[in-house]
């Protein structure tokens, strides 16, 4: 049966032990960690340092509100994953209808695509400060962390999550010391923390700092991962759920508050302080470091901006995992989804470089984390639907206070963000020239669809009844009739001439007896056998037709009917042609599949197989 749940592999992987105490607690305790460093990524570093260089402390009240939100936000998002056993992009697919869902999956596909440019622009530039090399090549480069991703995903949920508090210490240790470096006002700091109005810069950037906070990503993943855990589905076993996950949130966006404001005082210590008023740019900021406080804390910055690039990736894969499984119902290999998120982030990374220079890297990061904060009503405002529906989340659905609470929330975000393009396409208006009728003809129509949309999934659940969630399962259980089997009359087996070959052949044995005929099947793989196919007459391809007629040998003297089919190439595509023109009732494989770059290309080929052969495949291991 194809599994349906978010995150598949990971999903209630994690037992929760039985007893009461700290490692109770402790088992709860990881998914916010891996949101959090979403909270401390590259985008933000930009925006802090734009903020901390523009207008010294004063807009610390602007990070402040923004982890407030995300804390609120998160919640819900663990509260939607615990209580509905649906994560974010599932829940909208089966409520909303499809003309609705696919623009909502285009547009959570660009948050994600936008925060992986944070991170490959983010790692560039760390490796270009600590070693020289060329930010392109850095660019180029970020495709291969596709190796960091499959390793940890395979190790499992704890492995990733540990790895990811290893290096959110990294870069909380790095601020640190470097705060005992630039030694800040500590009055001037507590003084940012009260709100102050916003000019047409300082609003740009304060928009930036809430999209590279609150990431719309972060969203459609923690209601996943919450899921993860292995803990009672009653009502007391998911309010003691959501009350560790709360727990759980509160540390990990706190942490992730301290270092975004530790980037910004750094920023406002080093170059406001010392009238550089414009940095824009990580680049700018490291030498300004280096200039000013010595070689330790521009080695401390760039190992920490390093540390932030890697640790998002991580987050940033299973977030495009899930919002493509849970909006389209479409499941990939990681490693292909790893591959597509990060080229939709590498191509614009490379054309910026090759067009504007590498200067233009940092305007680059600001500007992504603005589109982040546009797409952020698309997911919030669903999210407050969802959660605060008392049919479906029954009395668990979030009380009245924490639903106005919401709803300020967001108002606060699309009010901002609605201000903000107004002003852009005004000043691009106002501006004349080529670009103009690009302008009137598509950024305005484009802007007012997703004024549309944006209303529509606002406005239509209180008017209207939204269509029945779908169930994992279909409600109607096919009436099942139980009748007694023959055994098969044709059996095929794939053999590989390795010990593994035992077990399979008797386990085929057992299925069909002395009655059934066996078809002992062999994929000559030589490189030769891939261009010629049948004929092929290298040294390979001779001993296997030799091995397998000793196969069928041993197996007719015991009394078996026995004949053998040898194909060339791919096992991929040579075992269903052979198996589907044998008149094979049932197949029989070993589970081992194909190691290294056959793995990684095509996955292993019981499970490409398997979805090819018309018959029942039996997998041995």
């Amino acid at each position: 049966m194809e599994d349906h749940r978010s995150l598949g592999d990971a999903h209630a992987s994690v037992a929760i032990p039985k007893a009461k105490g700290v490692r109770r607690i402790l088992a709860f305790l990881g998914p916010a960690y891996l949101i959090s460093v979403g909270y401390m990524d590259p985008g933000n570093w930009a925006t802090d340092i734009a903020a901390g260089s523009a207008f010294g402390y004063k807009l610390v009240w602007v990070l402040l509100m923004s982890n407030l939100m995300a804390l609120l936000l998160q919640s819900l998002s663990a509260r939607l994953g615990v209580v509905r056993g649906l994560d974010l992009a599932q829940a909208s697919r089966h409520t909303y209808p499809p003309i609705v869902n696919v623009p909502l999956y285009v547009l959570a596909e660009v948050a994600i695509a936008a925060c992986d440019l944070a991170e490959v622009v983010g790692l560039a530039i760390g490796l270009n400060l600590l070693t020289g090399l060329p930010v392109l090549w850095g660019v180029l480069l970020s495709g291969l962390d596709t190796l960091l991703i499959l390793l940890l995903l395979n190790k499992g949920v704890r492995i990733m999550e540990a790895f990811i508090i290893g290096i959110v210490t990294l870069i909380g240790l790095s601020f640190l010391a470097e705060m005992f470096i630039v030694r800040p006002d500590a009055v001037e700091v507590l003084a940012g923390l009260v709100p102050s109005a916003l000019s047409d810069k300082a609003l740009y950037i304060a928009i930036g700092i809430i999209g590279a906070t609150v990431m719309p990503h972060n969203l459609y993943l923690h209601s996943s991962l919450v899921q993860t855990r292995r803990f009672e589905r009653t009502p007391e076993g998911m309010r003691e759920a959501l009350r560790f996950n709360f727990l759980d949130t509160t540390i990990a966006l706190n942490l992730a508050f301290l270092v975004n404001t530790a980037i910004l005082v750094l920023a406002a210590a080093a170059f406001y302080k010392a009238g550089h008023f414009d940095v824009a740019e990580i680049e700018q900021a490291h030498q300004l470091l280096g200039d000013l406080f010595g070689p330790l804390a521009t080695t401390l910055f760039a190992l920490a901006l390093i540390g932030a690039g890697q640790s998002s990736t991580v987050t940033g894969t299973l977030a495009g995992q899930i919002v493509m499984e849970g909006y389209l119902d479409l499941r990939i290999r990681p490693w292909l989804r790893r591959l597509l998120t990060r080229l939709l982030a590498i191509i614009p990374a490379v054309v910026s470089i090759l067009a504007f220079g590498p200067d233009s890297l940092g305007r680059l990061l600001v500007l992504s984390q603005v589109v982040l904060s546009l797409q952020l009503g698309f997911a919030v405002i669903p999210l407050i639907h969802f959660t605060s529906d008392k049919a479906r989340m029954g009395e668990l659905a979030i009380k009245p206070w924490l639903v106005a609470a919401s709803w300020t929330v967001a108002a606060i975000i699309v009010v901002l963000n609605g201000k903000l393009v107004v002003d852009e396409i005004n000043g691009w208006l106002a501006a004349a020239g080529p670009h103009v009728p690009w302008v009137k003809y598509l950024a305005i129509p484009v802007a007012c669809l997703a004024a549309a949309l944006l209303l529509y999934i606002t406005v239509k659940p209180w008017f209207a009844k939204l269509r029945p969630a779908k169930r994992h399962i279909d409600a109607a259980l096919p009436d099942l009739r139980i009748s007694a089997q023959a055994a098969p009359a044709r059996v095929a087996v794939t053999v590989e001439f390795r010990p593994l070959d035992e077990r399979v052949l008797n386990a085929a044995l057992a299925q069909g007896g002395k009655t059934a005929e066996y078809v002992l099947v062999h994929i000559t793989e030589s490189a030769a056998a891939r261009y010629l196919g049948t004929s092929t007459g290298d040294r390979e391809a001779v001993d296997d037709a030799i091995n397998l007629e000793h196969y069928a040998a041993k197996l007719r003297e015991a009394g078996y009917r026995v004949r053998t089919a040898i194909g060339h190439g791919s096992p991929v595509e040579a075992i269903p042609k052979l198996v589907n023109s044998s008149g094979a009732n049932l197949l029989v494989m070993g589970s081992h599949g194909h190691r290294g770059l056959k793995d990684l290309l095509f996955g292993a080929t019981v499970d490409a197989v398997r979805h090819r052969v018309k018959m029942p495949v039996l997998v041995v291991k």
